[in-house]
This record gives structure tokens, C-alpha cells and sequence, in this order.
């Protein structure tokens, strides 16, 4: 253990399996290390560092704001948040054209359970097996497996599981008394699996038929990652509600809920709340990412450099390789646990996931080909 580890355990709480790394600075997909080496950050802090560290445009946008005005609540209008709510309700799916900004994913997927509960007579949420949705009350009462963690006396209301290779029982769980189907497009957490198109699909027809909503959690997969705007672009669906947190603001705290102006309308002042939401720092960062996202066309760069990754990645102790644009999980051989260890022996850095075999990468949005071909050697020379 690291004097650093050491001294985070004496004021913290110890909840964190950590490695024995210690950052210190970053400049785009290279981690600096408190002991002078760099690193090839593969993970990209769970997603969460879209355009890698020290973006030059980024930096300049949080840099210049914190001068201008570094916080009113939504009491207040802002040009600001007038911007990137229209840019963010721009980058989404046609239809998804109201938002709601919030700082985190699982405060997103809170409220857009709320929405769906605001229907009478519904009770229940269908959710996916292997589904992450965080560690709140209603987020964790949708997370496959929650329960071992969980800390709540019971759940706020019923949750039901299916299977997403059963499409029978997703039609025989979804009814009348159903106020939501939630589903991560491509399942982070679980080790980046992509739900079948079919599932997918049939959710949209259900939830329509039995006048359910149907919430896309995009936290991990959204904000281009897959290689489109959002997973529901890449799938050509589009769901009532659209969940999306991690990169949006690039490293800033920042979640936010989409959906249609028909969910909006119906809205009443005080329904929803938040105190940091839509801070002025967090639209900076957002506005920001977006209009990187378009400038420096990393949408093409993550098809390009995703399929790399498929074709030449591959080797060593990698089976088979799963997931979708930069959401991807390499299926190994032996434990992804052993893997990452052996990765870091070559300077990279990537992440192990639920599933203990598949070791998950979450790059910037910004990696390039180069970056692809150090993974590759480093694969061939670690044993099957």
C-alpha cells in the first residue's frame, strides 16, 4: 500500500478496491504517475473523461468561467444552461428535445422513474438482468444484483427482471400495472454487453402497447461512445426517456434527463429539484464537449478506430470482443483481473467489469490508431 492509499484510508471511508496507482497530471489519453511514468488510460476514469485529460478547448472553457460566474441555482436563468440544454437536446435522438440537468447518473435515472411513476395505477418497473443503475433508492432497486449492497429496509416499489435474450418474457412481464421499462443499450458495468436489436425493439413495442415508458440509461453508453450521438441512434430506437451522465461534461459532475415536450407538458413547478444541476461550470463543460464532439469529428474517429480495436485486438488471452464503439469488453481467456495486472506491467491501463472474464475499455473519444497498436502488442505478448 502507498503512503497515498494510506493516508485517502485514515479520513475515508474504506468502500474502494484501488490499484497502486498514484495520478498526478494527464494530457489526452496518457495518465502521469506520481513516480514519473506514464500510462495509456484505457478506462478513462469509468467513462467519465470523453476528451481525454487537458483538452485544450475544455480547459478554456472551465478556465474562463470560473471567472465569470462560478455558481447560481436554477432559481436564476443562464444564457449558459439555455445553450447547452439546446445542445444537448440537439445532439439526442429527433423527439428528445426537453432536458433536464442534474449531476450525476444515478440522480438522472431517479428522476426519470419519477416521471414514469407520475401515471396512476402503475407500480411496477420491468428491468434487465446484468443492469447497472446506480446506488440511489430507485436507481439500485433496477440494478441486477443490488441487493447483496442495497441498505435500504425494502424497495419503493416493485421491480421485476427479465432476461435479455427472453424477449416472451419481457411481453408476458410488461402490463397495465407497469409504469417503465429501463434498460442500459449496451450494459456497462456488466462488462460492456449489447443488448440483442430484437429485445431492444420489442421493448419499444410493449411499453407503447401497454402505455408504459420506456427509459434509456445511456450514463455509460450515451454521449457518443458507441460511435453515434447516443445508443439509441446506433439502435434506431428512441425511447421516452433518455439518461445520460459520465462524459457529458468531460470530468465536470454533470448527469441529465431527456424527453419529449408531451412528458415535459405535463409537468408542475417543484416536481423535480436540484441544487447543482445546471450549475454554470457543468454547462460550460457541456457545451463544450458537444461542440468538440462535431468540430473535431470524433463520432468518425470512434467507428474507425472501435473497429481497430475489433480486427487487430484479438490476441493473447482475448477470446472474443463485445460491446460497441468505445464501450467494449475483451472476453478472455483467463481472469480480466489478471489481465489488467499484466496490462499495467506494459503502461496501460484498462478495467475489469462484473463479469470476471471480460476486461472492459472505456477510452477517450479522442484515442487514436496509435493508441490501438500499443494494446495489440502488449495482447500478443501476455500469455493465452
Amino acid at each position: 500500500m502507498s503512503t497515498t492509499q494510506a493516508d485517502e484510508l485514515a479520513w475515508t471511508l474504506p468502500v474502494y478496491a484501488q490499484l497502486a496507482l498514484e495520478p498526478v497530471g494527464g494530457a489526452g489519453a496518457w495518465l502521469e504517475l506520481a513516480d514519473g511514468r506514464r500510462i495509456l488510460d484505457l478506462y478513462g476514469g469509468h467513462a467519465v473523461a470523453a476528451l481525454g485529460y487537458g483538452h485544450p478547448r475544455l480547459v478554456a472553457a472551465l478556465q474562463d468561467q470560473v471567472k465569470r460566474l462560478t455558481f447560481q441555482s436554477n432559481l436564476l436563468p443562464l444564457a449558459l444552461r439555455a445553450r447547452a440544454s439546446e445542445a444537448l437536446a440537439r445532439f439526442a435522438p429527433p423527439g428528445l428535445d426537453r432536458v433536464f440537468l442534474v449531476n450525476s447518473g444515478a440522480e438522472a435515472n431517479e428522476n426519470a422513474l419519477k416521471l414514469a411513476f407520475r401515471a396512476p395505477g402503475r407500480n411496477r418497473v420491468v428491468a434487465v438482468e446484468g443492469a447497472f443503475h446506480g446506488r440511489t433508492a430507485a436507481a439500485a432497486a433496477v440494478t441486477w444484483g443490488s441487493e447483496k449492497w442495497y441498505g435500504f429496509p425494502q424497495k419503493p416499489f416493485e421491480v421485476s427482471f427479465v432476461s435479455p435474450r427472453d424477449v416472451g418474457a419481457l411481453r408476458h412481464k410488461v402490463g397495465e400495472d407497469t409504469a417503465a421499462v429501463i434498460l442500459e443499450p449496451v450494459q456497462g458495468v456488466a462488462g460492456a454487453v449489447d443488448l440483442p436489436a430484437e429485445f431492444l425493439a420489442a421493448a419499444r413495442e410493449v411499453t407503447r402497447a401497454a402505455g408504459a415508458l420506456l427509459i434509456f440509461d445511456e450514463v455509460q453508453c450515451g454521449m457518443g461512445r458507441t460511435g453515434r450521438p447516443f445508443a439509441a441512434d446506433y439502435y434506431g430506437i428512441t425511447p421516452d426517456i433518455l439518461t445520460t451522465a459520465k462524459g457529458l461534461a468531460g470530468g465536470f459532475p454533470a448527469g441529465a434527463v431527456i424527453t419529449t415536450a408531451e412528458i415535459a407538458a405535463g409537468l408542475k413547478i417543484g416536481e423535480l429539484g436540484t441544487t447543482f444541476g445546471g450549475g454554470p461550470m457543468a454547462c460550460a463543460a457541456i457545451e463544450t464537449v458537444i461542440g468538440v464532439i462535431h468540430d473535431e469529428q470524433l463520432l468518425d474517429n470512434i467507428r474507425t478506430v472501435s473497429q481497430q480495436v475489433r480486427e487487430t485486438c484479438r490476441v493473447g488471452p482475448v477470446q472474443s470482443i463485445q460491446g460497441a464503439g468505445f464501450l467494449l469488453g475483451l472476453v478472455c481467456s483467463r481472469p480480466a483481473k489478471e489481465i489488467q495486472a499484466e496490462l499495467l506491467e506494459h503502461g496501460i491501463l484498462a478495467g475489469t467489469s462484473a463479469d470476471p472474464a471480460v476486461l472492459r475499455l472505456l477510452p477517450p473519444l479522442t484515442l487514436e490508431p496509435e493508441h490501438v497498436a500499443m494494446l495489440a502488442a502488449a495482447l500478443t505478448e501476455i500469455a493465452p
